[in-house]
């Protein structure tokens, strides 16, 4: 028995299976408790999302040594058409003394504050962001939110500001790690009774991937907690749907395998021995590629995106490492009868070698070309929708699916004051120069008025307040018009931060990252192809497959987003998310459907193989696709329009990729270049040349 043979056969030997069951057994009880806390880990501060080098960032950091507690501004707003009251003013006046001694205000209140059209009132309110980033806000914001609108008889109160907004992002994600879990299951359990038929089989692949989840996310956390690994609501709620999904797929796979190798064999130990032999470097290559494609990540400007990397490839690769052990373990001491009611008996005959899919490759097999380039052609028209995609961020309105209050707030206080009013630009500089800092922002077009300098030992800060929206285009212009003035002024050393500061760095270091990992991606991807197919040829066919497979399935997506749902754009982030996940997860099907082609190919030729190939893997890949799927668009039920569309788009990406890319356009592809497409390998050669000594080398 080969090396690899034998380490096979460790996780399904007839004592060996025990003993994997008990140490799983034994981690999770560990594990539990440990995964229970990476909630509580999270750090959803500004600074855990925003580019570590940004000059926004820096002004965050700085502005400790003023305020060593990190503060929100809370904006409360009074409105009433027919004009504010003397009774309106004593109202809010008296809010403005109980939010001054609320516990969770730092700092002096300001106002109540009359618009210039005496039709609404505002007040500005410093909130202690606290140790856990927007959901210590809450509290104080429903609090705040309450006083307000105790005794307003008629008059409309709002709280908006970025400690209003940080609020209802917060209520947003709420329950986010729950939800996800809940729906995924759920999903997952459906499509697993729909694949199996069986009544009890669902249960192994489940059990195996919930008890990786659990393992994942204890992992996390010790590393959050004792090594500096961020982890934010984004990365914790992504991870839940990457390894219920990534590790069901794999889990169908080796079933499939195995089912396929019970038939073969009498012994189930030696049939599963044989399963994870021939299907492991499928499976190594596969979750290899979605590691190495999330570990680009940490190249990024972004911190959000950076921190996911490493969360998400920690996810993947517990998620295979139970896959290649435990479920082996539990799949051969429950025996055939788990099958049940189609028990895959010993001699009995392969139904795959004859399905539905067996029809197809042979449809396939008649006219290769003409299915191949029809697909092509049809995929790159859905490319046109690219024309609609808007990823140059969201307002604060569009971020939500719906309309909270702090949107509503805030329009209405674009409506009554300065677009900028709550959301100021905060300046830092050298004391020395403060003086002449603040009057070249004060003049700077787009910049409704400043306040006097603040020192503390030798830096100096001020705010600015903006004509326009903190959100908006006109904002950032002026954000790059201020950078300009107070950069010019010798010796002062000034930066510019603040919400729209933020926005605008964000967006900007996005789009980098997009610039960056995108390609960095790519070439991985291709290395991995290589090393696994020992060819050159297939690799770059599949990464182009992929990319019109990930092209078309934005340009559907932006199509749907803009003329269906109606959303405004889509984040900054967005192409480059989507592209990972669609790219790397995407491939798995690729490299699930070649690797058994190949195999295929040594004793049929590549087009026979190709047909063999797609035959016994259409069902259990196709299967594996919709769970996928499925569980990426259950990021769709989240009231944040960030999620929804990278649901959205990654679930039909692997839909195309499933349906359409791997069993039509690659299949095609390789029958019609055929032999070719293991260039410059072996298999490249006449299969008549091979001799058997060869063919072996091959396999």
């Amino acid at each position: 028995m080969s090396p690899t043979r034998r380490l096979a056969a460790l996780p399904c030997g007839r004592r060996s299976k025990w003993v994997v069951l008990v140490l799983w057994i034994v981690l999770v009880a560990a594990a539990g408790p440990l995964a229970g806390k990476l909630m509580g880990a999270e750090d959803n501060e500004a600074s855990s999302w925003l580019p570590g080098n940004a000059e926004s960032t820096q002004v965050l950091v700085e502005q400790r040594a003023f305020q060593p507690v990190d503060t929100a501004q809370a904006v409360v707003v009074y409105e009433r058409p027919s004009g504010i009251t003397e009774a309106d003013r004593a109202k809010a006046a008296q809010d403005a003394q109980a939010f001054a001694t609320a516990p969770h205000v730092l700092g002096p209140v300001t106002g109540p504050q009359l618009s210039k059209d005496g039709q609404a009132m505002q007040t500005v309110v410093p909130v202690d962001i606290g140790t856990n980033g927007w959901n210590d806000l809450k509290p104080a914001v429903d609090s705040m939110r309450a006083t307000a609108a105790a005794g307003a008889d008629g008059m409309a109160t709002h709280v908006t500001g970025p400690a209003g907004i940080g609020a209802d992002q917060a209520e947003a994600f709420a329950g986010i790690d729950g939800t996800l879990l809940y729906a995924t299951v759920s999903v997952v359990i459906i499509l697993l009774l729909l694949t199996y038929r069986s009544p009890v089989l669902w249960l192994l692949p489940l059990l195996s991937a919930g008890v990786s989840l659990i393992a994942s996310q204890a992992l996390i956390y010790l590393l959050a907690e004792h090594a500096g690994l961020t982890v934010n609501a984004q990365s914790a709620g992504i991870l839940i749907v990457l390894v219920l999904g990534a590790g069901t797929d794999y889990a169908l796979l080796i079933t499939a395998r195995y089912r396929e190798e019970l038939r073969r064999h009498e012994d189930r130990h030696e049939a599963m021995a044989f399963a994870l032999h021939r299907a492991g470097p499928a499976i190594l290559a596969s979750s290899a590629t979605v590691i190495a494609s999330m570990l680009c990540l940490l190249v990024a400007e972004m911190n959000s995106t950076r921190g996911l990397g490493p969360v998400c490839a920690i996810g993947v690769a517990v998620a295979l490492l139970a896959m290649l052990t435990l479920l082996p373990a539990l799949l051969v001491i429950c025996g055939r009868w788990v099958f049940w009611p189609v028990r895959p008996a010993y001699g009995t005959a392969e139904p795959t070698r004859t399905g539905n899919w067996a029809h197809v490759g042979g449809w396939i097999g008649q006219r290769p070309r003409k299915v191949w380039v029809g697909t092509a052609l049809a995929l790159a028209a859905c490319c046109v929708g690219l024309v609609s995609l808007n990823a140059n961020g969201l307002s604060t309105a569009g971020t939500f699916t719906g309309t909270p209050d702090s949107v509503v707030g805030q329009q209405v206080l674009v409506e009554h004051f300065p677009g900028g009013t709550g959301a100021p630009l905060t300046v830092i500089s050298s004391a020395g120069e403060a003086g002449t800092v603040q009057a070249a922002a004060a003049a700077t077009p787009g910049v409704a008025s400043t306040t006097p300098p603040v020192t503390h030992g030798d830096v100096a800060v001020f705010q600015a307040t903006l004509t326009d929206p903190p959100d908006s285009q006109a904002a950032k212009d002026t954000v790059d018009r201020v950078r300009d003035s107070v950069h010019a002024v010798p010796g002062a050393d000034a930066k510019v931060g603040g919400s729209t500061a933020v926005i605008l760095d964000a967006g900007r270091a996005a789009t980098a990252d997009n610039r960056t990992i995108i390609p960095l991606v790519l070439g991985v991807v291709l290395v991995i192809l290589a090393l696994l197919l020992r060819a050159v040829t297939a690799p770059l066919v599949l990464i182009a497959t992929v990319v019109l497979s990930y092209a078309a399935a934005m340009g559907i997506s932006a199509f749907f987003f803009t003329h269906v749902f109606h959303f405004e754009g889509q984040d900054n982030a967005f192409p480059l998310f989507v592209f990972v996940f669609l790219v790397a997860l995407g491939i798995d099907y690729n490299i699930f459907l070649m690797t058994r082609v190949r195999e295929e190919a040594v004793h049929r030729g590549t087009r026979a193989g190709a047909v063999a190939g797609l035959a016994a893997t259409g069902g259990v890949i196709t299967s594996a696709g919709l769970i996928l799927a499925s569980t990426f668009a259950v990021l769709g039920t989240l009231p944040v329009v960030g999620f929804a569309e990278i649901g959205f788009a990654v679930a039909l990406g692997v839909l195309l990729d499933t349906l359409v890319v791997r069993s039509v356009l690659v299949t095609a592809l390789t029958m019609d270049i055929d032999r070719h497409m293991w260039w410059p390998s072996l298999l490249a050669r006449p299969r008549r040349e091979l001799t058997d000594h060869q063919r072996s080398k091959v396999v």
